[in-house]
């Protein structure tokens, strides 16, 4: 057996590699996803800045510290559970587990040290309701989306549970309910994640069926993903609209968010005649990183202020 295929010990310590040493702080800070962890800060900052009413210093930095701390440590807990199929994908093979620059103990300690930090946080420091927002997100993404990965596509509908949830959790830290517009704010991130990973899905098919990780292409078929894609970003559009009779946004955004909706359609539908499908497949990916920073740019412009006391 080669070494790509041998089965990684369960607590490998971390062995020396050719190449350019890696930092032990950089890899700790790689099991937190830093790319992941700034893009739900993001939303999470989206909905502090879009509720009404006042939230002081104080607890403006626990719900960031908080939100940052179980997003890291979600991801920690991530990278421990699938430390042996990362070594089968491109972009996940060098994470410090898989390339055994790190005792894997050492980042299930991490993880629940993280998890045992931040919901506590967030729950006293914040409000009940968003702690526990963030406890569901928690548990939803590491004890049920990560193991379920490996038996269904249905897997990506609990995983975007989470990824939905930060934008959630700034409304509630700051009105103390869940209420209609952070509902939508909940359910314009909940969509817009199902074709952003079902084109994930597509162009790397390949290393997902190496992993053996069950997506819609590899279980269903890429004519049937392609299909949802649509179904999707179709359902995207009026969602994304419904900030706007609720008062969260104005014409500024509504414009914005009905182009880059038109635009993310547009892309989906291509894919029904585009001749190289993982090509369009990563074309599509690609617009939707574009859509999400453009539409929550365009939101929080044409929102009212956000006021810290």
């Amino acid at each position: 057996m080669s070494a790509d295929t041998a089965p990684a010990p369960e607590d490998a310590e971390p062995t020396a590699g050719s190449g350019k040493p890696h930092s032990p702080w950089r890899d700790l800070l790689a099991l937190a996803k830093p790319n992941i962890t700034m893009l739900v800060l993001i939303t999470s900052a989206g909905g502090l800045w879009l509720a009404p009413g006042e939230l002081g210093w104080a607890g403006l930095l626990a719900t960031l510290t908080g939100t940052v701390l179980v997003v890291a440590a979600a991801n920690t807990l991530n990278c421990y559970l699938e430390r042996d199929s990362d070594r089968f994908m491109a972009r996940t093979k060098n994470r410090p587990l898989p390339a055994g620059r790190m005792n894997a103990r050492h980042a299930l300690t991490l993880g629940l040290t993280l998890a045992l930090i931040s919901i506590p946080l967030l729950y006293l420091a914040v409000n009940p309701v968003t702690g526990l927002l963030a406890a569901l997100a928690l548990v939803s993404y590491v004890w049920v989306y990560t193991p379920m990965k490996q038996h269904s596509p249905a897997a990506l509908l609990v995983g975007a549970i989470p990824g939905a949830m930060p934008p959630l959790m700034g409304w509630t830290a700051v009105t103390g309910r869940i209420e209609w517009p952070g509902v939508v704010l909940f359910a314009i991130m909940f969509i817009w994640q199902l074709p952003h990973f079902i084109a994930i899905s597509m162009y790397r098919r390949r290393e997902y069926e190496k992993a053996g990780i069950v997506t819609l292409p590899t279980k269903r078929g890429q004519a049937t993903a392609r299909w949802h894609m649509i179904a999707w970003a179709a359902v995207l559009l009026p969602v994304s609209l419904l900030l706007v009779p609720l008062d969260v946004a104005g014409w500024v955004y509504a414009g914005t968010a009905s182009a880059l909706g038109l635009i993310f359609l547009w892309y989906a539908v291509d894919g029904l005649r585009a001749s190289n499908q993982g090509k369009w497949a990563r074309k599509v990916f690609l617009y939707s990183l574009i859509y999400v920073t453009v539409l929550f740019a365009a939101l929080l412009v044409d929102a009212g202020p956000y006021r810290l006391t």
